[in-house]
């Protein structure tokens, strides 16, 4: 890998890691930021949810625009955007401009965040683009706990009087940082080849695509802390009917040689369709994970937020080690690194399950330790290899929209986890509020877990099915630089 594309790679995982890290990050600030601003309980769950909500709705558009407008212009858009935002939540004076302040940050995040998917298919080859995607994995793992971690850690320290705000304001600087880079690293000028002149937005798809999804994804969002109203179901059914009308029209679209939103031809290639259908399952399985294991830990066990937060660590150093380590297994293994990856996650699921029913009120979070550690692991190998193994192939005008579905699959599988998993929760914990419910709660929960973990599994075979050798991401042809 030459020096630029390393600092290429540097800048745009610096963006991946504030995308993800805000996700997580603002979940243990929420006491916080309820006592400050006087703000209700409803208030904030917006704001937690409304940037998931927001950010699952226009990442397939963002993807797309990327592709139509170029991967620079978007990603400095997108940044520019989520920096902005970013700043003004932490000077937000009032949770209505807080909620709106993460509306847009999550809108930012959905503009930049398909394009570094584009950057890391389409400039980089060979070994290059599998280190670049076993980079990008363990990016993601560590952003995913440094949310936890360095949310709680900000909020202890409360540094310059601040408090919850920080939260917020620690974006500013890797924003700022991340806009010099693609600035001065990524080259401008026209979207890449293989775009024409004729290609434009699909207003109609967006907005067919959106709705579908707005559908799905507000009862998803708003269905657990309202008890599941009859208009939750009713929106989570028609959603269905709004996806059939999405696929009708874009298939019309590409029939009469418009420019669809998402290319249905995608959806033609055997490992973009079925690793969709894996991210689903996957993304749903962790997410769960990550939601019930916080309520077990804070609420069941007594751990503190920081506390809380440092127990996922061991399952963070996993998953990164395991994401850098992916390309020698590939080496080895080829696509069934992800067999292996996704066998250990279950394994240690199971494991998980078997420690938590032996232990039972004497549950530690070092007890926890082995079992996370295996699930990090094994979730390391299935995320990086699973990007890289769903888009290889894709042609390079389509990558900002085929990133935008895969990150898109990925965030209706962690909604419907959290849902699903939450209200299996809830359901089994019921009025208690003893450690031994929580125990018992969290055990049954672990088995929806499991039967997540053993789907991912179940579906992989047509995704190692490989149409072509050159197909693979990880593929030494020896070719490594940028396009």
């Amino acid at each position: 890998m030459s020096g630029r594309n390393l600092w290429t790679l540097l800048v745009v995982m610096a963006g991946t890691f504030v995308a993800i890290m805000d996700s997580f990050i603002v979940n243990v600030a929420v006491p916080s930021i309820r006592a400050d601003l006087n703000a209700s309980l409803a208030q904030v769950e917006l704001a937690v949810g409304g940037y998931v909500l927001v950010y699952g709705l226009l990442l397939v558009t963002g993807g797309r625009l990327g592709d139509l407008f170029g991967t620079r212009r978007l990603l400095l858009a997108g940044i520019a955007v989520f920096t902005l935002a970013s700043l003004a939540a932490g000077l937000a004076p009032d949770p209505v401009t807080l909620v709106v302040c993460r509306v847009v940050q999550a809108a930012g995040a959905a503009l930049f965040y398909p394009q570094v998917l584009a950057v890391l298919q389409t400039a980089f080859t060979g070994r290059a683009r599998a280190r670049a995607f076993a980079v990008f994995g363990a990016t993601i793992g560590l952003a995913s706990i440094a949310g936890q971690v360095l949310g709680g850690l900000l909020v202890h320290l409360d540094l310059f009087g601040l408090g919850w705000r920080n939260v917020f304001l620690v974006n500013v600087p890797f924003g700022v940082l991340t806009l010099a880079g693609v600035l001065g690293l990524l080259p401008a000028g026209r979207p890449a080849a293989g775009r024409t002149t004729g290609r434009r937005l699909d207003p109609a798809g967006v907005g067919l695509l959106g709705g579908a999804l707005l559908l799905l994804s507000v009862p998803l969002v708003e269905g657990p802390h309202l008890g599941w109203p009859a208009w939750t179901l009713v929106s989570m059914a028609a959603s269905l009917p709004a996806l059939a009308a999405f696929v009708v029209w874009e298939r019309r679209v590409a029939a009469r040689g418009g420019s669809p939103l998402v290319d249905p031809a995608l959806f033609r290639r055997r490992a973009f369709s079925a690793g969709n259908a894996v991210a689903l399952a996957f993304f749903a399985g962790n997410a769960g994970l990550f939601f019930v294991l916080t309520l077990q830990l804070q609420n069941g066990m007594g751990y503190s937020p920081l506390a809380a937060g440092a127990a996922f660590v061991p399952l963070a150093v996993a998953f990164s080690a395991a994401s850098l380590l992916g390309p020698r297994l590939t080496d080895r293994l080829g696509h069934h690194v992800l067999t292996l990856g996704y066998a250990a996650n279950a394994a240690g699921t199971l494991a998980l399950l078997g420690t938590v029913r032996a232990a039972g009120t004497e549950l530690t979070g070092w007890a926890l330790l082995p079992a996370l550690a295996v699930i990090g692991f094994g979730q390391g190998l299935g995320v990086s290899p699973l990007i890289g193994t769903a888009l290889a192939g894709v042609p390079a005008e389509d990558a900002g929209s085929a990133g935008g579905v895969l990150e898109t699959a990925g965030q209706i599988g962690m909604s419907l986890g959290v849902s699903a998993l939450g209200m299996v929760f809830s359901t089994a914990l019921g009025p208690a509020t003893s450690p031994a419910a929580y125990s018992h709660a969290f055990a049954l929960t672990l088995l929806g877990n499991l039967a997540l973990a053993l789907a991912a599994l179940a579906l992989l075979p047509p995704l190692l099915r490989r149409n072509r050798p050159a197909d693979t991401p990880h593929s030494a042809d020896g070719a490594q630089g940028e396009r």
